[in-house]
């Protein structure tokens, strides 16, 4: 009798593990599509598509590495399209080196091409007053921001990743 119960209880319980593991997948399945921005990325790793970091992202574009914050690790880009969509986890602003600041919003959106990022939403300069950074781009030792002038900068101050500091507002 307690062998008949042992394997009754054996066969229970693989067919239940079995349900419960099968139900993980499917939780992951819809976790993936009911998932906002920045926390896709996890679910997508989960299933096996690996991201590249960011920062590498960056240079394989020739953008300076540093020009987000160090906790802008969450990013969605379509190699189709270009279209690059950074989520930072609280609006901030970066210092750099040659003394110039950045604002960013919780989203940054734009489009990158090689040596370039164009059409950018969601980041400012502080050119006297905040003003709306519209492009981003690199030649050779210079980074150029277009925020209704361009701005030249040194690249080498963004080429270090930097924490972002907490502001109220964008």
């Amino acid at each position: 009798m307690d062998q008949i119960l042992n394997k009754v209880g054996s066969y229970w319980f693989s067919k239940k593990a079995n349900k419960e593991i099968n139900s993980v997948g499917d939780d992951i399945n819809s976790l993936s599509s009911t998932i906002e921005g920045g926390t896709k990325w996890l679910v997508n790793k989960l299933k096996g598509k690996m991201q590249k970091p960011l920062p590498e992202l960056l240079k394989e574009y020739d953008i300076a590495i540093g020009i987000f914050p160090r906790d802008a690790t969450n990013y969605e880009f379509n190699e189709e399209t270009g279209k690059l969509t950074v989520f930072i986890p609280s609006v901030c602003e970066v210092g750099y080196k040659d003394s110039s600041v950045l604002r960013f919003a919780t989203i940054v959106t734009g489009y990158l091409e090689k040596g370039k990022l164009v059409d950018v939403e969601g980041m400012k300069t502080k050119v006297m007053i905040w003003v709306k950074v519209t492009a981003v781009s690199t030649e050779g030792s210079k980074i150029h921001f277009t925020a209704g002038m361009k701005k030249t900068r040194s690249r080498g101050a963004y080429e270090v990743l930097r924490d972002g500091v907490s502001v109220d507002k964008f």
